[in-house]
């Protein structure tokens, strides 16, 4: 495994231990469904938490926070909607973001609750704009 791979997967790991001590259940990790994936799907006080985790040595052009851009979004919330459908999940759910920035030394988690949301897509007729 690649160096940069390995970092990534120790981020995920310790933002699974982080939201393990803040009292989130852990459901699944690195779920994948054809072409996306999920880092983490977490319980919290019933609600599904579907979350990205981005890791980095150092912010140089873009912040990790950045890097969840709007096609990372998409991924996630098509991957999210893929696994409700799948295990009939009917529970509230939402998107956060865990950056974790520095070195396994020292480094800065920062956790993004709520951090984004679906659009909303209203589909009317033409008779119905009129």
């Amino acid at each position: 495994m690649a160096l940069h791979n390995e970092f990534g997967t120790w981020g995920e790991e310790q933002a699974c231990f982080y939201l393990l001590r803040n009292g989130y259940r852990l459901v699944d990790k690195n779920l994948k469904i054809g072409h996306l994936e999920v880092d983490l799907i977490m319980e919290d006080a019933g609600e599904l938490v579907f979350v990205e985790v981005k890791t980095r040595s150092r912010e140089w052009l873009h912040t990790a926070f950045e890097a969840v851009d709007a096609e990372k979004k998409r991924h996630v919330l098509n991957a999210a909607r893929s696994y409700k459908a799948m295990n009939y999940v009917d529970a509230p759910f939402r998107f956060d973001i865990i950056t974790i920035v520095g070195s396994r030394e020292s480094y800065e988690l920062t956790h993004y609750v709520d951090a984004f949301k679906p659009r909303v897509r209203h589909h009317y007729s033409q008779d119905e704009l009129w």
